[in-house]
């Protein structure tokens, strides 16, 4: 794509929907990616093996995530909406018995009360009242809360937000990717005012568990280099407004069509800037749980990018929770750069063997890397500040067998915790089947909000305990 080179020389961008067969096995045999109709790059660009691998899997998974698309929409929606008819009626024998009465109580997708597959993991929407403001895990502790409700429904988050923190609600918001061709990245915004403090929390939506166009952003190993930023993964990029030919240009460009969502970079940037520029004393946080969490801290970036002065000054922080990596190591060392010059805190929660912290692969053939303060909270809620997490890559014949002994462990704490830390943390029936499956594939429970909420509540706070940029 000729028009790609406006806004970076140094590039990779991966078109699944006009690959091959043929041609997609073909590049497992050829060095010259260039030469690939579905692969966008430079003129003489070419890969060893390993990379172009791991191109053919990306790809593979791709076009299979799309063309099971329509089905895993609809088994989410009726999983969806199974569990939320058992909540409505009660339980199943009740469902049952209102069946058989003519009286089972229909549940409405669009209502408060109606919860997205991961609300029904975890089911807990108060926050924790013996957490206050000034607290060291305060900002923490709303940030994993506003990450696990920003999944589900407008209805559902504004009901959470103002009548059970008591907060205001900005609004949430459907937001434009000019490359799937469709509004596929969610965001809302809320803000926690009171007469000593006066916070704006922006969270991104992860990825919803049959959203096969998140899990496409997921899987998207595409990249681009911008000059003194470094190489940035190309789906996260696109979730967040990259533009089409034309990169990250100051002001986003005009859609021809006026009822087509806007990009979420720009809208939420423009939002921000016109809610700050009303009080001296107002700040912002931005977080997320998993691509969410992507997307928080790529949002400062871009704001680097383009010297937003008044914006990097008022983040008050960047939380996130089972984030994967967003770039390669120059694109660390300038994030480190910005942050420490603006003085914004940066934590990067990850929990036990959660997986998708370990992706993309942190290799010579994908260079993505991590960077800033990692939380890392075992079994136990108890934290370790460390550079990376342990088991960086995750598939590791070594990390087996600890990992599923460590999965039975959390298996039985589920049984265990609520009469050790009380009823808040009873885990329903779903979540413990994804227990279950954990003893299979221990980085998929360890995933799930359930165990990221818990670690905010009962890790300790001393860990956020360092000098922000106004004490």
């Amino acid at each position: 794509m000729a028009c790609d080179k406006g806004f970076s020389s140094s590039y990779m961008l991966l078109k699944p929907e006009e690959v091959k067969l043929f041609d997609l096995i073909h590049i497992l045999f050829s060095s010259d990616i260039e030469k690939r109709n579905f692969i966008d790059a430079p003129k003489g660009t070419e890969e060893k093996f390993t990379h172009r691998w791991l191109i053919f899997l990306s790809i593979a998974v791709q076009k299979m995530l799309q063309f099971v698309s329509k089905p895993l929409s609809s088994i989410g929606s009726g999983a969806e909406m199974f569990l939320n008819l058992l909540s409505s009626n009660g339980s199943f024998g009740k469902l049952v018995l209102n069946f058989l009465r003519g009286k089972v109580i229909m549940p409405d997708k669009t209502s408060s009360t109606f919860l997205s597959f991961i609300g029904n993991l975890d089911k807990r929407i108060e926050l924790d009242k013996t957490i206050k403001h000034g607290d060291g895990n305060y900002n923490a502790v709303l940030s994993m809360m506003a990450s696990k409700v920003s999944y589900e429904n407008k209805a559902l988050i504004e009901t959470t937000v103002k009548d059970h923190w008591e907060m205001e609600f900005l609004g949430s918001y459907d937001y434009w990717n000019d490359y799937q061709d469709k509004a596929t990245t969610q965001a809302f915004l809320l803000r926690d005012k009171t007469e000593d403090h006066d916070t704006i929390v922006v969270a991104f939506r992860g990825t919803e568990p049959f959203d096969a166009d998140a899990w496409c952003s997921d899987f998207d190993i595409s990249w681009y280099e911008l000059q003194g930023v470094g190489k940035i993964h190309g789906g996260f990029m696109k979730a967040l407004g990259l533009q089409k030919c034309v990169g990250w240009p100051k002001e986003a460009s005009q859609p021809q069509d006026k009822n087509r969502p806007p990009l979420a970079y720009y809208a939420i940037r423009d939002m921000l800037k016109d809610l700050l520029q009303q009080s001296d004393k107002t700040k912002y946080i931005l977080t997320g749980h998993s691509l969410g969490g992507a997307l928080a801290i790529l949002f400062p970036a871009i704001l680097a990018l383009h010297e937003e002065k008044l914006l990097l000054d008022r983040l008050e922080g960047v939380y996130t929770f089972g984030q994967p990596r967003v770039g390669d190591k120059s694109f660390c060392l300038f994030m480190e750069k910005q942050l420490k010059e603006n003085g914004i805190p940066y934590f990067r929660f990850v929990y036990g063997n959660d997986i998708v912290p370990r992706l993309p692969y942190d290799d010579k053939a994908l260079m993505f890397k991590h960077f800033g303060t990692c939380l890392y909270y075992n079994r136990k809620y108890q934290v370790k500040v460390v550079p990376e997490e342990p088991n960086k890559n995750y598939f590791s014949p070594l990390g087996a067998i600890p990992m599923m002994i460590n999965a039975i462990g959390e298996l039985v704490r589920s049984f265990t915790i609520p009469y050790k830390k009380g009823k808040d943390y009873k885990e329903g029936g779903l979540m413990r089947v994804f227990r279950v499956i954990g003893l299979i594939v221990p980085g998929m429970p360890a995933h799930s909000p359930q165990d990221y909420v818990n670690a905010t509540r009962l890790g300790p706070s001393d860990v956020f305990l360092i000098k922000h940029k106004d004490s």
